[in-house]
């Protein structure tokens, strides 16, 4: 063998016949390997429709028996605008495993040969390099636009005949458990919203080009409270997020901000006030930060005074079926529940991301 550990990144939604070829490539080549999946905690949407522990449960039930005690499984979260966080919270789940892995023996981590595995797609980075202290080893699978493809079939409810045919890649219990979540409320909503933007697409399908959409966001934060709003429909619908929506054609950026929070959460605080509580502002652009397609949104850090009569009421309205001021620290516990990159967007502003 030529490595003691091999490390394999990936989202696996969902396991497929190729990342099982994969796994065993790897196992050829390795004493033991480390499966890190991606997206661990980020909310159900048809591009990430299984949370961890269906995946982790999945990836279990397709290994055979002998393979079992020779894979670790580890889940962690999305770094959307920190490149450097994620590259270090991959690092540390490494030298976690291998820790525990080699709890009686002698050795030092950093005298075992660990290497990653994967596969290079055209025109693309790959995470091999972001990790350069290690060997790389090449997959050649083409997983990822693999794995895209079995998801939109499945979510397509016109394209029964297109995943009949993908569904041949799939392990059988990969198979079997789709089979069964197709019936699920999980489902009809993630495949309503798959409807809704191929809709959405196709309404500006005949333009030059493909349209970038300009947004606002408001991070609202109040004696140790953030003001989200639960969005009414799709995409994301139930989701919790924060005050925004599009950019008029007659408005500026910020006026536009202070609009979106005001209709969306009647929050009785004077236009003017608002603006004079803004402490920070910052443009968040990452190109698949939205399934709606490109779109950059403008996102603006109120902090309010308190005032001694506590938080200011709120109640949702227009997009919003709901306001409401949740504490910080149980902020930090939904990054399963909140819209799109605003959990990223929220801790950038927090200085924790």
């Amino acid at each position: 063998m030529t490595s003691d550990y091999l490390i394999y990144i990936g989202r696996f939604q969902p396991l497929h016949q190729g990342h099982l070829r994969t796994i065993g490539q790897a196992l050829e080549l390795a004493a033991k390997l480390i499966i890190i999946v991606g997206s661990a905690r980020q909310s159900r949407s048809y591009e990430n429709p299984w949370s961890f522990a269906e995946r982790e449960q999945l990836i279990r039930a397709c290994l055979p028996a002998e393979w079992q005690n020779r894979v670790y499984i580890v889940g962690i979260s999305d770094r959307m605008y920190n490149d450097q966080q994620w590259i270090g919270e991959v690092q540390s789940a490494v030298d976690k495993v291998i820790a525990v892995d080699t709890a009686n023996l002698a050795s030092k981590p950093a005298e075992f040969r660990i290497g990653m595995i994967g596969s290079q797609h055209a025109g693309e980075a790959s995470y091999c390099d972001f990790f350069p202290q290690w060997h790389h080893v090449s997959s050649g699978e083409q997983a990822v636009l693999l794995a895209a493809d079995i998801r939109h079939a499945y979510f397509d409810r016109e394209r029964a005949g297109d995943y009949d045919r993908l569904s041949q890649q799939l392990p059988q219990p990969v198979a079997q458990f789709l089979d069964v979540f197709r019936a699920s409320e999980t489902y009809a909503t993630l495949s309503s919203e798959y409807a809704y933007i191929q809709d959405y697409r196709r309404s500006w399908a005949r333009a030059p080009y493909p349209p970038t959409f300009v947004t606002v966001d408001s991070v609202v934060i109040h004696s140790g409270h953030i003001l989200l709003v639960r969005r009414r429909s799709h995409p994301g619908k139930g989701l919790w997020a924060l005050p925004g929506g599009f950019v008029d054609q007659d408005e500026r950026i910020r006026d536009a901000a202070i609009r979106e929070l005001r209709e969306e959460t009647r929050l009785k605080v004077p236009a003017p006030v608002l603006a004079g509580s803004i402490r920070s502002s910052r443009v968040f652009d990452h190109p698949h930060r939205s399934l709606r397609g490109r779109t950059i949104t403008h996102a603006f850090l109120f902090e309010l005074a308190p005032t001694g009569e506590g938080l200011p009421k709120v109640k949702g309205t227009d997009d919003a079926d709901k306001a409401k001021w949740v504490p910080l620290f149980e902020f930090q516990r939904m990054e399963d529940q909140l819209f799109e990159d605003h959990f990223y967007v929220v801790n950038w502003f927090l200085g924790q991301v």
